[in-house]
């Protein structure tokens, strides 16, 4: 089974980046290019423990729709997504916010499993590793930009959470 760990340094708070992370909207927002758009559950603002949103995107050229439940959640530190329906077989996706100098190391871990048994796993190996790096890195760059250290008595990016 695929594992991906990717950790990316932000120049914020981690309850700041956990809140991000777990908004619908800054999720919709920094994957415009699949078109992912929220059709079911929590379809705006900040998910909870226990909440589900269900995704729909083209990734592709092709549509796919996946719902996903926030099956653990220890705010700030961390939480967990995982797939209750949709094209994987499994899909298990922990994020960790940790705090250190220069804000906070986020860190993703996910594992999935494709639905195909042993063409899945070469599908895996050829594609899917791959494109899923490249779009968490993708994501993660977008939080970084839209994720900025509150400033003292002001404002940050509140549109989001």
């Amino acid at each position: 089974m695929p594992r991906i760990e990717l950790e990316t340094q932000v120049g914020s708070t981690p309850e700041r980046c956990f809140d991000m992370s777990l908004s619908v909207d800054a999720h919709r927002a920094s994957m415009e290019r699949a078109g992912e758009r929220a059709i079911r559950g929590v379809t705006h603002g900040v998910m909870r423990l226990g909440d589900s949103v269900t995704w729909r995107a083209r990734h592709f050229g092709i549509p796919f729709t996946m719902t996903s439940v926030i099956s653990q959640y220890e705010s700030p530190h961390r939480f967990v997504d995982e797939q209750i329906s949709g094209p994987f077989r499994r899909w298990w996706h922990e994020h960790r916010f940790e705090p250190v100098a220069a804000g906070t190391l986020m860190t993703d871990i996910v594992e999935f499993e494709s639905p195909v048994g042993a063409l899945g796993r070469l599908v895996n190996d050829l594609v899917l590793t791959r494109y899923m790096t490249k779009l968490l890195e993708e994501r993660n760059d977008w939080l970084r930009a839209h994720t900025p250290a509150p400033p003292r008595g002001g404002r940050d990016s509140e549109d989001f959470v």
